[in-house]
């Protein structure tokens, strides 16, 4: 298998030439890394190629790296069931920077462009409908970044006196509680309230 992806990423590296940055075969997984203005083009190729033949588009996600200067990875998944392999490819891309939009070669792109639009704030140039997608309507951020806090920004409830759902800022109800995380067959070394009470 190993000596198979080797041979497929030296032939994808030969007909591509710059427009690959990096190629990487590793844990038994072909990695390529491209350029944002170049990812149409390589996924074309990878689609069209006879050696390739990458038609089943997977899905795209991203990963954050805030303190990287090009802050997200979109990563896109996709197989090849002509060869039988799968391949991962790479673009880094600017926390306010567009990156082209996959629907043009892999129309399936449509709402996995939009969950990583909605989660991550990855902006995709010439996508037909970016806008939320799992999100509600007027959420502040993007949930999955890695600097979003963990209780997030407004809390929604339905209140039963208005008849209707509110928005409000996130109040905790009660403070963080410590655990003793003692063996409860051994017993804590203090009286737990209302023990006291108990025989000694």
């Amino acid at each position: 298998m190993s000596e198979a992806l080797h041979e497929l990423a030296s032939h994808i590296a030969d007909k591509l030439g710059d427009k690959l940055v990096a190629s990487q075969v590793e844990n038994g997984e072909l990695t390529l890394k491209a350029d944002g203005s170049d990812i149409l083009d390589v996924l074309g190729f990878l689609r069209d190629d006879v050696q390739c033949c990458f038609i089943c588009f997977i899905d795209i996600c991203g990963v954050d790296y805030p303190s990287r200067e090009k802050r997200f990875d979109v990563v896109y998944h996709l197989l090849s069931p002509q060869q039988n392999q799968r391949i991962r490819v790479k673009v880094e891309v600017g926390e306010d920077v567009a990156i082209p939009s996959a629907t043009a070669v892999y129309p399936g792109a449509d709402w996995f462009e939009r969950e990583a639009y909605d989660l991550y704030g990855i902006l995709f140039s010439g996508h037909p409908d970016l806008r939320r997608l799992l999100t509600d309507y007027g959420f502040e951020g993007h949930p999955l970044r890695k600097d979003f806090p963990l209780t997030g920004y407004v809390e929604v409830r339905y209140d039963d006196e208005r008849k209707r759902v509110v928005y409000e800022p996130v109040e905790l109800k009660q403070e963080f509680r410590n655990f003793d995380f003692l063996s409860p067959w051994e017993g804590t070394e203090y009286v737990l309230p209302g023990d006291e009470k108990a025989k000694q």
